[in-house]
């Protein structure tokens, strides 16, 4: 190539060198230009990350079932829940202090002058229904009389077996703030120290006497709940903060009581986050059923409650003030009645309390037709109890022998003879007038909320800024969807409900005014006030009543919306809770419910089945059990309630997260 094609050849590259120079301005100025008019250049948005599904831990969560009696809890990976008598002994600061001790098996209401009367009336009623049901040969049974077993008992003395029972008093020499669990039951009486339980009938114990404001009665929960962790299930108390909760609470219960309880949990004790959930709905999880009307009878109230597909029926929700401390206190009274031996017993001593929890768990019973022979082994401290008889019918008198060791003292063997008192006692829970409670409020049905002011927007807000036209279409909606009362041998035929509405709550019983009275919004602003008043007298009218429990059945079920409902509430009624654990209560109270149940569903239920032990499970742990398989659900993740979201909203996490409707 010779020199003047080369100098062309660079000529021509550095055109090109210039031409791509100048593309490359005319680039810059025309993007130059759209940014000056607005219109900027797309730009790429960041990839999102998908939200991480957080892992459940059942190890680090613990579940809480706290009874009137006994206190369940355990992680939701435990097999069973550590189970620990639900009360407290707290040192007085002055021995010259008041001594104060809540009382066990006594209660309000039992010394009024009709007491007596109706407790007969009731004892009538039981032994009519004894007496009317004939025997496995067809013959009716032959009535015992009374004083038949008083003049075997009043001859029996006790034989001594042992010069010392070996039982000791809890130790008290170091003298510790407080005692909790089984030891408080051991406390000597002349030790300076106050025994209280912290939860009565479902609510928290709050009363006028010694350590019984709400203040005082968080106290003693947070301490004996406190214990338990640190000594039962070994987590340190410093430690919550990994930990999450689940808390069961009654169905019926006090909106500003579980509001306590919450900040207690996660504020005061330092749980990371808490589900609350009632106990109904948990014991259908525990049982693996998904609908079942659920009869809890606990120790000193029982609830009945219609559950379907996880949801509890606000209008099913029923609450009666009795249980199994009430049928041992009703033995007690029939054992008096026929001369009992141990003259020496009494309701306001603890270990006397403990003996005759220990002899109606033994001797009662529910089977009017034959009895297995059984022993039961001798406990931690206490006394033996065995059984003489052979299986036969429950009928005339039987022999039994219990021994009694109490702290230093001998060893006692007392002979005792009964006849149908074994079988009356439980059967006062159908006719509770044997109970002889008078003056006190026995059913408690669902109410409406009273309000908060620390949730401002809750119910009472939205009826407020209704308009008038949606409140008069609410109320008369409202007023149609009521639940009719059913006849229940005529004692239901005046009884009526709140329509069903969103943040409906019962209010505490001890509140001294009339639940009616805080009834707000379209249904009563529509309604005449003579009807509204004889709406509210109805109520107050059934709440008054002592319900027995197979009415209390079958008025849960009447009060569910449909008849399809209703069928499969009959085909499924779950006994939980210690108070009917009687050797033939489930084939005694299904009994009772066919005979009760009004007949256009006979036609329909093809099967009623009353369920007392769902797989084989003690039906006393049957709730707690639920409460930890709804820690391992998936659909719970969405219902936690958080520390710092407390401690930022309060109580309007609970409207927000609960369960149920708050």
């Amino acid at each position: 190539m010779t020199q003047a094609e080369r100098e062309q050849d660079n000529g021509k590259e550095k055109e090109r060198d210039r031409e791509r120079d100048r593309d490359r301005d005319r680039d810059r100025d025309r993007d130059r230009e759209k940014e000056q008019r607005g219109v900027k250049r797309p730009i790429v948005p960041p990839a999102i990350p998908e939200p991480v599904q957080e892992q459940i831990q059942s190890n680090f969560m613990v579940v809480i079932n706290p009874g009137s009696k006994t206190l369940r809890i355990g992680r939701a990976t435990d097999t069973l829940p550590a189970t620990i008598p639900h009360v407290i002994a707290r040192r007085l600061k002055q021995p010259e202090q008041p001594q104060y001790e809540d009382p066990w098996l006594l209660r309000e209401g039992l010394n009024r002058p009709e007491s007596n009367e109706q407790r007969q009336n009731g004892l009538k009623m039981v032994d009519q229904a004894i007496w009317s049901k004939k025997m496995s040969n067809g013959v009716r049974r032959t009535p015992v009389s009374a004083e038949q077993v008083r003049s075997y008992n009043r001859q029996v003395r006790a034989a001594v077996l042992e010069s010392s029972s070996r039982v000791k008093w809890t130790n008290t020499s170091h003298q510790p703030e407080f005692l909790v669990g089984e030891e408080v039951l051991y406390v000597n009486p002349t030790d300076c120290y106050s025994i209280h339980w912290p939860i009565r009938r479902g609510q928290l114990n709050v009363h006028p006497g010694p350590g019984g404001s709400l203040t005082a009665v968080l106290a003693d929960l947070e301490t004996i709940w406190s214990y338990s962790i640190q000594k039962l299930l070994e987590i340190p108390l410093k430690d919550l903060k990994y930990y999450r909760c689940i808390l069961l609470v009654s169905d019926i219960y006090n909106r500003q009581h579980v509001k306590e309880l919450v900040n207690m949990l996660l504020v005061n004790m330092g749980f990371s986050a808490i589900v609350v959930h009632q106990e109904s709905v948990c014991a259908t999880f525990g049982s693996g059923l998904s609908s079942a009307c659920v009869v809890d009878v606990g120790d000193e109230k029982t609830s009945v409650c219609c559950v379907e597909d996880g949801v509890s029926h606000r209008n099913s929700r029923l609450c009666l003030a009795y249980g199994g401390s009430d049928v041992t206190r009703c033995l007690f009274w029939l054992l008096q009645r026929v001369s009992f031996p141990y003259k020496e017993c009494q309701l306001s001593n603890r270990l006397d309390c403990m003996l005759l929890q220990q002899l109606k768990e033994s001797f009662c019973h529910l089977d009017q037709v034959t009895v297995e022979c059984f022993l039961l082994p001798s406990p931690r401290k206490s006394f033996s109890i065995y059984i003489l008889f052979l299986p036969q019918d429950i009928s005339g008198l039987h022999d039994h022998e219990f021994r009694t060791r109490f702290p230093d003292s001998s060893t006692l063997l007392y002979q005792l003879r009964l006849g149908d008192e074994k079988l009356q006692a439980p059967m006062a829970l159908f006719y509770p007038a044997t109970f002889g409670i008078v003056g006190q409020k026995m059913t408690t049905l669902q109410h409406r909320s009273q309000g908060d002011p620390e949730d401002p927007h809750d119910e009472h807000y939205l009826l407020g800024t209704q308009s008038r036209p949606d409140q008069s279409s609410k109320a008369i909606a409202e007023r149609k969807a009521l639940p009719k009362a059913g006849g229940l041998d005529g004692e239901l035929s005046s009884q009526a409900t709140d329509p069903p509405e969103r943040g409906a709550l019962v209010q505490d019983v001890e509140l001294g005014h009339s639940h009616g009275d805080c009834l707000i919004g379209g249904t009563e602003l529509e309604e005449p006030p003579s009807a509204l008043l004889s709406r509210k007298t109805a109520m107050t009218q059934f709440e008054g009543k002592a319900l027995g429990l197979d009415k209390a059945i079958l008025h849960s079920i009447d009060s569910c919306a449909s008849d399809e409902t209703k069928r499969k509430m009959y085909s499924s009624i779950l006994v939980v809770g210690g108070g009917l654990m009687f050797q033939g209560a489930q084939e005694f109270l299904q009994h009772r419910i066919l005979n009760k149940m009004p007949p256009s569903f006979r036609r329909l239920v093809e099967n009623v089945e009353v369920i007392t032990r769902p797989k084989d499970m003690d039906p006393r742990l049957i709730a707690w059990k639920g409460g930890a398989v709804l820690a391992c659900l998936d659909t719970t993740q969405e219902m936690w309630i958080y520390q710092r979201e407390w401690q930022r909203f309060g109580v309007r996490m609970l409207r927000e997260r609960a369960a149920f409707v708050w």
